[in-house]
């Protein structure tokens, strides 16, 4: 009896020493980087909106690297410390009910610090999607978050860290070593009043007039007034060209008509543009020409005939043989895998070609948009770049714009070529004037009917086509069907060109790697920008 109450006792004493060894988290709408926030700062009633700030610091019991060491004493740190193999795992409540928890993968450097102190934003709008804290409250939002946190409130919301550590095939889960608690109230839900909303009178800009079409202000003022308050994340710019004059032209979030816009993959796009360029201007023969033609493919890793037939044509339509499909996170050739490579031609020609998909099968291959840039720029006059300016810019007026580089230092056309909104309407018109620009005829007609072509279905979507580094699809506007065809570049970048309707409408927004990045987008289309252009 006497052992029995003995080892109670010590059970008892454990419990209270882990109790009291639970480290203190604290909230706070701004970031502290460096030390603990003052008590001034500690929040313990928040009111989160569609533009909210919420950031984090845990004055942890323990470093992250003791905790780790205690769960696992016998794990070398080779082990330990690797990637995906430990990490913080945070659990999120809401009115006392578990909504999320997750073992979060941290950077490999955080668990190694041995500091007690841990900073992370959850909701940080300037910086969307910048850091793991982020992305668990986006994996939280989207599994039951948002639905728990219904407008009004009040809901407390409680955060539990723990950490957790993988041996062999089992993953082991520490003590509580910090929790904090906040009162949130929730005020998503805007009412825009248009009338009380000022659009932006437009002004001449270099190659377009000013449209003296009508147009229903109020469905555009409302989604300005959406954009600012926080409904719409993120977007830069709406412009909205209507038979080669500007209609509607915006600016969002501190940008102006001089920012140039990175637009990601819509530079995609630009590569197409340039094939059909070089192959006019005879620097190359047609895009039936092999890769054979451009490498010795022999001479790189997983060599097989295949590759030797794999024509230009095949890349700029995404159904190469190549194994890359950005889509798919385990695919060799997906582009994550690309970016910390020295040479990114030979990562590309070093991969396997794909022993499962159909070769006719549309699949979206972000080295073979750089492989084509990589190509042009061995053949063209000058180097890509030159002469891009020189064929395409020059004669549209584009002055302001910056190329991204491979490490190769070539004009990377995986994307990432910053322009001006207006002039990546320019570029938009372009296609829409059949090639031509002020009575010149800058692009080949031939090609740009080639390049609006649809050659491949895409997979999943209904209705949706892919042709050389465009794709193409058709909104639904009451009775009336508009197709389009488009570049788009994450984030919710797009450049519109309207087949049976004299438009063409510019997106620009910077919500990169966010889930509702396209979806907003189609939205702002389908209910605000075309009913308010096409009288709806």
């Amino acid at each position: 009896m006497r052992s029995l109450l003995l080892s109670l006792f010590v059970l008892l004493c454990t419990a209270r020493l882990a109790a009291q060894q639970t480290g203190q988290l604290i909230f706070t709408d701004h970031d502290v980087p460096s030390g603990l926030p003052h008590p001034a700062d500690h929040l313990h009633q928040y009111t989160l909106t569609n533009n909210s700030d919420l950031f984090i610091t845990a004055n942890m019991a323990r470093s992250m690297a003791g905790e780790l060491h205690r769960l696992a004493p016998n794990q070398p740190d080779d082990s330990l410390f690797a990637y995906n193999h430990a990490g913080y795992q945070f659990t999120l409540f809401i009115d006392h009910r578990e909504i999320y928890r997750s073992d979060i993968w941290t950077p490999v450097q955080a668990l190694r610090e041995p500091a007690t102190v841990l900073h992370q934003p959850l909701l940080d709008y300037p910086h969307e999607g910048e850091s793991w804290g982020q992305w668990f409250w986006i994996r939280f939002a989207g599994r039951g978050g948002e639905a728990a946190l219904t407008e009004g409130g009040p809901h407390l919301l409680r955060l539990e860290i723990r950490a957790w550590v993988k041996v062999g095939t089992d993953t082991l889960h520490g003590a509580l070593i910090a929790a904090g608690d906040l009162n949130v109230r929730v005020r998503r839900k805007v009412t825009v009043d248009p009338s009380r909303v000022q659009l932006t009178a437009v002004q001449p800009y270099d190659g377009f007039g000013l449209s003296k079409d009508g147009y229903d202000s109020s469905k555009i003022k409302l989604m300005k007034g959406m954009i600012d308050s926080g409904l719409f994340k993120h977007i830069s710019s709406v412009v909205v060209i209507k038979d080669g004059n500007i209609l509607i032209e915006e600016y969002f979030n501190g940008e102006t008509r001089e920012t140039q816009h990175n637009p990601r993959s819509v530079g995609k796009s630009f590569a197409s543009t340039m094939m059909g360029m070089a192959i006019r201007d005879g620097y190359l023969k047609s895009v039936d020409q092999p890769l054979s033609d451009f490498y010795d493919l022999r001479s790189f890793a997983n060599y097989s005939p295949e590759k030797d037939s794999v024509k230009l044509k095949d890349l700029l339509s995404m159904c190469s043989a190549f194994d890359g499909d950005d889509n798919d996170d385990h695919s060799p050739g997906n582009e994550e895998n690309m970016y910390d490579k020295d040479n990114w031609v030979k990562w590309t020609l070093d991969l396997p070609v794909s022993a499962s998909r159909p070769r006719d099968r549309w699949h979206y291959f972000t080295a073979g948009a750089m492989l084509m840039g990589d190509i042009l720029n061995s053949h063209v006059r000058g180097g890509l770049d030159a002469y891009t300016d020189l064929k395409l810019f020059s004669p549209l007026g584009i002055r302001d714009y910056q190329w991204a580089y491979t490490p190769q230092h070539v004009a990377n056309t995986a994307g990432g070529i910053k322009l001006r909104a207006l002039d990546f309407a320019k570029y938009g018109q372009l296609y829409k004037n059949a090639g031509v620009w002020q009575g010149q005829q800058v692009l080949p007609v031939e090609w740009v009917q080639k390049t609006f072509t649809k050659y491949h279905a895409i997979p999943g979507r209904t209705n949706e086509y892919y042709g050389y580094f465009f794709w193409n699809k058709t909104y639904q506007v009451g009775s009336t069907s508009c197709e389009t065809w488009y570049c788009t570049g994450n984030g919710g970048n797009k450049i519109f060109v309207f087949k049976d309707q004299p438009l063409v409408i510019v997106v620009t927004a910077t919500a990169y790697g966010m889930p509702y990045a396209h979806p907003q987008v189609d939205r702002m289309m389908t209910d605000y920008i075309l009913p308010a252009v096409l009288g709806h």
